[in-house]
């Protein structure tokens, strides 16, 4: 059987005398998946991630929260369950912050912690005092 190529097909692979062999690695490259849009799966996660609304209180309910933060002084030890907007979209997430309270500032309407957050006293829903080390 003869073809048009049974001149060249046994001859031996070229190699480049003057470039070097590229890694398998650099050539597998060559095949990865092309990403149209660049970005989009980025978006789509962020769409789908949830954030939620910031809770209204009842009246009783902000007259003991009123109760609770006339109880903290400069010094106490304390939790507080503090709305946090998110930064890209609207909504935000409930978050827990203890710590020592530096400061009270009432022009602000924020509570400064000993580490140096600020917590404004609107977005507080709860306050919980804890015991002082060595105290039960």
């Amino acid at each position: 059987m003869s073809g048009p190529y049974d001149d060249i097909i046994n001859l031996p692979h070229h190699v480049s005398a003057q470039r070097p062999h590229m890694p398998m690695a650099d050539r597998a490259a060559q095949f990865s998946p092309f990403a149209a849009l660049s970005g989009y799966g980025d978006a789509v996660r962020e769409a789908a991630r949830l954030t939620g609304g910031k809770a209204e209180l009842a009246e009783e309910e902000k007259a003991a929260l009123d109760a609770r933060l006339r109880k903290l002084r400069p010094g106490s030890s304390a939790a507080f369950t503090v709305f946090r907007p998110d930064e890209r979209k609207e909504g935000g997430a409930y978050v827990t912050a203890e710590g020592v309270v530096r400061r009270i500032d009432g022009c602000a309407r924020e509570i400064v912690l000993a580490d140096g957050r600020r917590l404004g006293i609107e977005d507080i829903l709860e306050v919980r005092l804890l015991a002082p080390e060595g105290e039960t």
